[in-house]
């Protein structure tokens, strides 16, 4: 499909997966963009749903006047994979003709960005944009919302320091993380955690326990312990694989492993030091974005709406150092980007 040669250009635009601070700021940079050129902006709700379904909004400057500071997104959301159902995928095939869609930008993580890679390979008009807290995708140094959520658990972590720090204990922080530690790794380095764990570096409770105990003999005798949700400790935990427990991506529900309270009643055990558990869950993902998240968004949600003009079908802007690249989104989806082991290394090195 091709661009009209007119000023009455159509571009969707939607959100998907899990939600994070810095999508409404996306959003409201790929409109204002947009409309500055004469084009008309359509807003899909609830991701690929609301492709599907045909459920959409058009977009103008007043519907995003006062998104910039809000965390979320104002489109929402949904974990919808149409590549499950053949009518499903059909209708998104069929939405841009039946719609007059000229380009469509999907804003999300790996799994939104595979539906969107896949289009793009039929030859469909589709620019991604990358959106993940995990900061698990590749070809891309920062994803939106992975500053926001490192700033959020760094502060949360600071907050539960005071009160293990009262009461002498070892605290156990849950953070997200399912493939990939980077949230652990960078705020757990933040905020002076004392012994982090990763999915990316195996372990057992055996070291962990070994770690805590070396320290107890030092004055300051309260320990914060960071851990990945998709980590596996060995000796304390099997993870579930009941289908059940599975989203339409296949990613099994993590909430069910209770991986951190189980990690603190084994070294409560093992050491005999009182030990509590935080599980940051939800939070580390609501509230309003920070500045380098606002900033990135914006100039994300710009750059997309440039490569429509060019037709860069099947690509993404992307962050490499402090420019502005241009990758195929089939690049950033092809496997999961674990953390750096050098960065991981320099953090044990601290603890």
């Amino acid at each position: 499909m091709k661009l009209k040669n007119d000023d009455s250009k159509v571009v969707g635009v939607l959100t998907g997966g899990g939600d994070c601070p810095g999508l409404n700021p996306a959003i409201r940079a790929v409109v204002l963009k947009a409309r500055s050129m004469g084009w008309k902006v359509y807003g899909f709700h609830d991701g690929w749903a609301g492709v599907v379904d045909r459920d959409f909004e058009e977009l103008t400057e007043i519907s995003v006047a006062d998104i910039l500071h809000e965390g979320g997104t104002m489109l929402g959301t949904s974990r919808t994979d149409p590549r499950k159902d053949d009518k499903a995928y059909s209708s998104v095939v069929t939405m841009f003709s039946e719609l007059s869609i000229d380009a469509l930008i999907a804003i999300g993580g790996d799994d939104t960005l595979s539906v969107a890679s896949r289009l793009a390979s039929e030859g469909l008009p589709v620019v991604g944009v990358p959106k993940t807290m995990d900061n698990d995708l590749q070809a891309t140094d920062f994803c939106i919302g992975f500053d926001s959520a490192v700033n959020r658990v760094t502060q949360s972590i600071d907050n539960l320091r005071t009160t293990a720090r009262s009461h002498h204990r070892v605290m156990v922080v849950e953070v997200m993380g399912r493939d990939a530690g980077w949230v652990a790794v960078v705020a757990g380095m933040a905020a002076g955690a004392d012994y982090i764990v990763i999915p990316e570096v195996a372990v057992s409770i055996d070291e962990i326990v070994e770690s805590l105990e070396r320290e107890r003999a030092k004055e300051d005798r309260h320990r914060i312990v960071v851990i990945s949700e998709g980590a596996n400790v060995a000796g304390i935990n099997e993870v579930s694989e009941q289908v059940d427990d599975r989203d339409q991506f296949g990613h099994i529900s993590l909430a069910s492993r209770d991986l951190g309270h189980t990690l603190a009643q084994a070294i409560e055990k093992a050491t005999g030091m009182e030990t509590r558990v935080a599980v940051l869950g939800h939070t580390q993902r609501g509230g309003a974005p920070t500045a380098f998240d606002r900033v990135l968004g914006s100039r994300l949600g710009v750059r997309a709406v440039e490569m429509v003009r060019r037709r860069k079908w099947g690509h993404m802007p992307a962050l490499d150092g402090r420019i502005i690249t241009e990758v195929p989104i089939s690049d950033a989806v092809a496997s999961n980007r674990k953390v750096d082991l050098e960065l991981f290394e320099i953090a044990r090195a601290l603890f």
